[in-house]
């Protein structure tokens, strides 16, 4: 059996198969496995979400019900009792999120790949170009840039097409498309927002803490809420909040997106006008820029002053209740303009791909192609962020390596 791609997916699926007693050659362009979770969770390893399996679907917005097999079969749960048997102390966090106790990714990395090792897995660096089939159209083997490799069963987890320093450069999509799967066009997901205007440029570094925010789309209906963290850049708006929010902006194209941004999510209308005016009174002789910085932060207060139509350099005591009014309007609906995302390329992950109604979801077998299976990113499933995605990765993973090693006990018929 052959694995292509030792990310989360293809290590799991080959560590799956070798248990069931196959001989597995795992095929990665890198040097080295695992070269993208050495970037998961800010280079901790965000290894899952400690959750129930319903839960772990509600996080997933794109075909949650082709993951119900997989992941319940390999829950949350039994991810952690993987990666401690393999000698990997966990704890989990805020949000439930699972890391390892040493706050090292290089930990999970080389726990798998220990465990590849003893399980007598073959890893070969090579770059897989296309898949071999028989005449009787039955997959046959993988061609590589340096050699060709013979097998009845491969499994495809070369990722989507995200971080492509990593390997993920979407050669899994072009295999998979050559042999009769329907490819979803990537798109990114998990991504830094692009915003129009210069004020986010302004305030570019300044990260915001417990702050609300809602995403609308041209219609005005708001399709994501939360609250949490977010980070101006020269660009637009990045962070854990806006990475999620992102996974939920899917057509720019022919849609068009507002974040909108409480900044006093603890305060509602009436409380945050008393909080103004009693700031007002008692700053009542210093300028309304001054003010301003008691409630905001300092890169804020010229994008606030603008925004909110009074100057500057206007007294306290001197501001009336209308332009108060439209200050507090701007506090609890600071309003960002979304021109797009950033590249696929600077996308935590991909949206779109193999089509999943071409994957059995029990195994992942291909429907197209006997002894072919698919794994992770390269099928059209994506979560939020949260340890959501990797699970994914781990579950489809392990259903891919036992799905495989059944073909081949039952004779590759």
């Amino acid at each position: 059996m052959i694995v292509i791609g030792g990310g989360a997916a293809g290590m799991m699926a080959a560590l799956a198969a070798a248990d069931r007693g196959c001989s597995v050659l795992l095929l990665e362009r890198n040097a080295k496995v695992g070269r993208k979770l050495y970037i998961t969770g800010k280079g901790r390893c965000n290894v899952a979400n400690d959750c129930s399996v319903p839960e772990v679907l509600q996080h997933v917005p794109r075909n949650p019900k082709f993951l119900m097999s997989a992941v319940t079969r390999f829950p949350p749960e039994a991810v952690k009792a993987f990666f401690e048997g393999l000698g990997v102390p966990l704890k989990t966090e805020r949000g439930n999120r699972i890391f390892p106790q040493s706050d090292r990714a290089a930990d999970i990395i080389d726990a798998l790949f220990q465990a590849l090792r003893r399980k007598r897995v073959s890893l070969v660096e090579d770059r897989a170009v296309r898949l071999l089939t028989d005449e009787e159209g039955r997959i046959s083997g993988v061609k590589g840039e340096h050699g060709s490799y013979s097998a009845r069963a491969v499994i495809l987890a070369t990722g989507g097409a995200s971080y492509p320093l990593t390997g993920s450069s979407g050669d899994g999509y072009e295999m998979a498309a050559a042999v009769g799967h329907t490819i979803v066009p990537p798109k990114p997901s998990l991504v830094p927002l692009v915003a129009e205007g210069e004020d986010c440029r302004r305030m570019q570094g300044l990260s915001l803490r417990n702050v609300a925010v809602k995403v609308k789309n041209q219609k005005k209906k708001v399709i994501y809420a939360e609250q949490g963290e977010l980070l101006f850049t020269h660009f637009g708006l990045s962070g854990p909040l806006i990475l999620s929010a992102s996974a939920h902006m899917r057509d720019f194209e022919k849609d068009h997106y507002q974040v909108i941004i409480d900044l006093k999510p603890a305060l509602d209308e009436e409380k945050l006008e008393q909080r103004l005016l009693r700031d007002f009174a008692e700053r009542a002789n210093q300028d309304f820029h001054n003010v301003l910085e008691g409630l905001l932060p300092r890169l804020m207060v010229p994008v606030m002053v603008e925004r909110s139509g009074i100057p500057g350099d206007t007294k306290a005591h001197s501001i009336t209740k209308a332009q108060r009014r439209r200050l507090l309007e701007e506090l609890k609906g600071f309003r960002i303009d979304i021109a797009g995302p950033r590249p696929l390329a600077e996308a935590i992950i991909t949206s779109g791909g193999v089509k999943v109604s071409e994957v059995d979801p029990h195994t992942m077998a291909s429907k197209r192609l006997p002894g072919l299976y698919l794994a992770g990113e390269l099928l059209d499933v994506d979560a939020y962020t949260g340890g959501f995605n990797l699970q994914i990765a781990w579950s489809t993973g392990r259903a891919a390596g036992e799905g495989a090693a059944q073909f081949l006990e039952e004779g590759a018929e």
